[in-house]
């Protein structure tokens, strides 16, 4: 036997003997594996995590107002009625409903409020401005932003399903009133003034109607 033929048949033999060896440490693939011994306890983790979390104070409640007071708990029955309600989303769109409806009073322009405003607002409203065009009165105003907000008081009628909040705001604004002839008769184009106000809203949870209206104005 010549010299190659003796060498390939040692480099064979060394080959199958580290395919039997790696066999043997290693295992092979075919049939059933057990998975990680680690893997059920993770998922066991992961869940028992969920559930704390499912089973936590409701941050977009207790965010606005004080866990277990009467104000959470209708903020709640809200929520259960109508899953898709969320009090950041509503104090968001009260904050632009505020400059909306005060800009429009300033300015005279009630008729186009009408749809956000419950009908003795709508009428109380009207009749200022009324008031105003009979002395010849006009308002010039700007609106600067809202300085603060918070929300004062929520109820909820689990007969009705009629759901109210009470939001405290503190606006900034420029205002002059002017008479027939055109001149100042009170405030300044230039000097920013506060304006505190306490507005209730009011809607029918779980109705088809998205919008709220402005059912009580105080000061």
């Amino acid at each position: 036997m010549n010299m190659p033929i003796v060498q390939l048949l040692v480099l064979a033999a060394i080959a199958i003997f580290l395919i039997l060896r790696l066999r043997s440490v290693l295992g092979t693939r075919d049939g059933f594996e057990k998975p990680p011994a680690q893997a059920p306890a993770r998922r066991d983790d992961s869940r028992r995590d969920f559930e704390v979390i499912e089973g936590g104070p409701d941050h977009d409640i207790i965010d606005h107002a004080p866990e277990g007071s009467p104000s959470a708990k209708a903020l709640a029955k809200m929520k259960a009625v109508e899953p898709s309600f969320n009090v950041g989303e509503f104090l968001g769109g009260a904050r632009g409903a505020y400059e909306m409806i005060l800009m429009g009073f300033e300015r005279g322009d009630v008729e186009e409020l009408k749809p956000f405003l419950a009908p003795d607002v709508y009428d109380s409203f009207a009749e200022v401005v009324e008031s105003r065009r009979q002395q010849g009165l006009t308002i010039e105003a700007e609106f600067v932003g809202v300085r603060e907000m918070s929300l004062v008081e929520a109820t909820f009628d689990e007969a009705t399903k009629l759901a109210e909040i009470t939001v405290r705001y503190t606006g900034e604004l420029t205002s002059v009133v002017k008479d027939a002839t055109g001149a100042v008769i009170e405030g300044s184009p230039t000097s920013v003034k506060r304006q505190k106000d306490v507005w209730t809203y009011a809607r029918n949870m779980g109705s088809d109607d998205p919008n709220w209206q402005l059912v009580a104005t105080d000061e």
